[in-house]
């Protein structure tokens, strides 16, 4: 899955101007997700670059997943460089399906060279939040998934709290709606993957959930020394935020 926020900033080129709402997150002929940062007009031509690549099937599934990224790069920096563009420019987050699994490939913002996600580095942030998010998302790697990789729906939870903490925390530019997209097998063959972009009643659900785990984290005191604490009231836990509670109990003793 891949999460963003919907901040987009306006700039003279050396100091931003305005910050307006903006999509981020793009989907190719409903195989691929891909959400960058840095300059639009970039994230545009590697998007179409993409499609160009996927409908040409140039990027066939059952290719390696090295040789996919790889393949997505350097079509991309070739677009790139026929513009004079300069390294540093733009970053991205894809999402695609190599050889009956799905996999996240991480486009360095710095050169843009791929790197794929794995089991045991599963995750990653870009952009002018990655100060924060990054730090949030190694905590909640540590107490909640130090042995493995999330489920799609607690990774879903993950991203929207990390998203809606980074969004609390940031010194601008970067600002809700939080969208994420998911990308799963449609089939029992895993031969035709499909995405799904959650609805905001879905992400309601999900922030819901962050807000009863941290609002349980908050009772931690009461844990230790065994005094209520009046101004946090016990409140129903949603399904998305049983795990977490129950990492946290354990972890409470």
């Amino acid at each position: 899955m891949i999460g963003s926020d919907s901040s987009v900033t306006f700039s003279t080129g050396g100091s931003s101007t305005i910050e307006q709402r903006g999509k981020k997150i793009e989907i190719i002929d409903n195989c691929l997700i891909i959400a960058g940062t840095g300059s639009m007009g970039l994230g545009q031509r590697f998007c179409h670059q993409v499609g160009e690549l996927q409908r040409g099937n140039k990027i066939p599934g059952a290719n390696a997943p090295t040789e996919i990224a790889k393949c997505m790069a350097q079509a991309a920096i070739t677009d790139f460089q026929s513009t004079g563009v300069k390294q540093g420019q733009y970053g991205a987050l894809a999402a695609f399906r190599s050889r009956k699994e799905i996999h996240l490939c991480e486009f360095g913002a710095a050169d843009f060279q791929p790197e794929l996600k794995t089991a045991d580095l599963w995750y990653a942030s870009m952009g002018s939040g990655q100060l924060i998010a990054d730090p949030f998302l190694g905590f909640i790697r540590k107490v909640f998934w130090r042995d493995g990789m999330p489920s799609l729906a607690d990774g879903v939870f993950a991203a929207v709290w990390t998203l809606s903490h980074t969004i609390d925390m940031n010194a601008g530019g970067v600002n809700g709606p939080i969208h994420i997209a998911t990308l799963t097998f449609a089939d029992a063959e895993r031969i035709k993957a499909v995405t799904t972009v959650l609805d905001s009643d879905q992400i309601e659900e999900h922030l819901q959930s962050v807000s009863a785990a941290e609002k349980h984290l908050g009772r931690f005191r009461e844990m230790i020394d065994g005094t209520p604490d009046a101004d946090t009231p016990v409140v129903p836990v949603p399904p998305a935020a049983e795990a977490a509670i129950s990492a946290v109990n354990g972890i409470a003793g």
